[in-house]
Order: structure tokens, then C-alpha cells, then sequence
């Protein structure tokens, strides 16, 4: 008797691989799906062309670090989420900023303070690395637009994560001392975190376009941050949170409820026009196409923590 065979379901990375291992379980879900996308040029800047990822700001994910729904990109590590790795600064904006900050936040809101205000030994720090001009920084390498290596300023790893992640049993909780700081105390959070800190799951991307008449726009490209936007080493977390139903679970959408972010990464001006065109489905109640995630997070019973 012949049985009817079924094609494999694509898991958008090998099997075998944390990543291919984590959505063949049903804790997460692929990340090649239908996305519904919106266009629109900035009001303050014609040659910006905004092309916006409906599917991920409609979504109702929500950061869940510091909770038992985060357990991590490494299983080792569960307590510190995405942190493991230290996070770039963007440029010397970046670095004032969080100088700034460091500067002003309170000890009891962080737990690293007395390791961060000591300069790293040598045999701590990593191939490539040097000592930075603040103790809490190092000097690394990342890769620049032209896909050479170039230095980078690059916050502290100490005891295998972010010298900025609290652990367990710290006063205020496990999770980001800046952001803890920053809600706690009303700062903002666009401000006083590193950019990739805040932005992440939003993803910017931003790139030259040559048109057919031979004149040239600048794209940028606002979505989610799914495992891909982390490089090659995506496919390497045991676990990443913006394809898992449990992170889908805000009543709110995404474009609400990081209206901030948002409006730091585009602007006022863009993000109104972006704001007017969401709230306009909201209202004549368009389904869209729906995140993946947030449509089984909507279909199952509430998971117990």
C-alpha cells in the first residue's frame, strides 16, 4: 500500500542548527512568510523613500527580558537575553550619549558599577580588542559599508554578558540597568541606551537606489529583526524572540507601543503619516497580513509561566 508523502515544512535554516532546531519544535515559527509592506516618501526629505514593514509593526510582540518568557538567545545564559554579546556603538553620538548616561545613573540601578568604573586587565580582553577610553568599553573590530574591518567601540563582556546586564538577585531585577534606569526614573530610552539597544527588534537599513532615469533615492527599510539580521550567527541562538507566539502577546500593536522608537528612527513628520495610514485600517477593521506569530499566539491558550 502506498502511503502519500509530505514535503518537509522549510524551517528557513538547517535542521540541525539551534535556530532549525528551536522552530522544528514549535517554539518558534519560520521567518520567511508573506509581509505586507507600505511605502511613502519623507515629507522633510524627497529624496528618502520609506518602505515599511507592515507585518511586523501590526504584530503584538513584546519585549519579554527580565521575565520567565525570556530565556534567552544562549540556554546557558537564560537570565540576560540578547545581551550575551556586548552591544557596538553606532558613532560618537552614541558614545556621548551613553557617556552621558553612565555618568548619571544611579549605582543602585546597576550591578556591574564597581567592575565597570575599573579598567579591564588584559588577559580579559579578546583577540582584536584594546582598552577603550571609558573601562565600561572596549575597542573591537566591526564590519563598515565598505565590508572592511574597521574599529569599533563596543560595551564590556563580564561574566559572559553585557557589563550593563543585572543578574539575578540584583535589587532592581534582572534585565538592562539603563532601561530600568530610564523607566524607573522617566529618561528616555532612545537617549540613554545604546542605538542597536533600542532599536532592536526594529531593524533599519538604509541603502542607495539608482532609479530608471538615472537619479538616485535612499531607501530605508524599517522591519523586524528577526534571527537574519544578526548576521550569520542568527541561526547559532538557542532561542530568538520575535517569531515566538508567547513574545506576541501585547494588546497593543508594535507601532504603538514603540511609537518612540519609532519617531527617533523616522522622524515626526514620517512617523504621522505612517501612524495616520495604521490607524485608518484599524478602523475599517483590515485583517492585513497577519504576523505569523501573533496569529498563533491569538489562536492558543495563554502559556503559564
Amino acid at each position: 500500500m502506498n502511503h502519500p508523502s509530505s514535503a518537509p515544512v522549510p524551517l528557513g535554516f538547517p535542521r540541525h542548527s539551534p535556530a532549525g532546531r528551536s522552530i522544528a519544535s514549535g517554539r518558534e515559527l519560520p521567518p520567511d512568510h508573506p509581509r505586507e509592506w507600505f511605502e511613502f516618501f519623507d515629507p522633510e526629505d524627497p529624496e528618502r523613500l520609506y518602505s515599511i514593514d507592515l507585518t511586523w509593526l501590526e504584530s503584538h510582540w513584546r519585549c519579554q527580558f527580565g521575565t520567565p518568557r525570556c530565556p534567552g538567545i544562549d540556554a546557558t545564559l537564560p537570565e540576560v537575553g540578547c545581551c550575551v554579546h556586548g552591544a557596538y556603538l553606532a558613532d560618537e553620538e552614541d558614545h556621548a550619549q551613553l557617556s552621558d548616561a553612565v555618568a548619571r545613573m544611579p549605582a543602585e540601578f546597576w550591578q556591574y558599577r564597581d567592575v565597570g568604573l575599573t579598567p579591564a586587565p588584559a588577559e580579559e580582553l579578546e583577540e582584536n580588542q584594546s582598552i577603550a577610553p571609558e573601562p565600561w568599553l572596549v575597542w573591537d573590530e566591526l564590519e563598515g559599508d565598505d565590508g572592511e574591518m574597521e574599529p569599533a567601540l563596543k560595551t564590556r563582556v563580564v561574566d559572559g554578558a553585557c557589563i550593563f546586564a543585572n543578574r539575578r538577585g540584583w535589587p532592581s531585577g534582572t534585565g538592562c540597568a539603563l532601561h530600568q534606569w530610564a523607566v524607573a526614573e522617566g529618561e528616555e530610552l532612545t537617549v540613554v541606551k545604546p542605538e542597536v539597544c533600542w532599536q532592536v527588534p526594529l531593524r533599519r537599513h538604509d541603502e542607495w537606489e539608482e532609479r530608471p532615469d538615472g537619479s538616485e533615492i535612499l531607501r530605508t527599510t524599517i522591519g523586524e529583526y528577526d534571527r537574519r539580521g544578526w548576521g550569520a550567527g542568527g541561526e547559532d541562538f538557542d532561542w530568538y524572540c520575535s517569531a515566538d507566539p508567547a513574545c506576541h502577546t501585547d494588546p497593543l500593536p508594535v507601532w504603538q507601543t514603540q511609537e518612540a522608537e519609532l519617531r527617533a528612527i523616522m522622524g515626526d513628520a514620517a512617523y504621522d503619516i505612517l501612524a495616520r495610514h495604521l490607524r485608518r485600517r484599524a478602523e475599517c477593521h483590515y485583517p492585513g497580513q497577519v504576523h505569523p506569530a501573533t496569529a498563533a499566539a491569538q489562536e492558543r491558550p495563554p502559556r503559564e509561566d
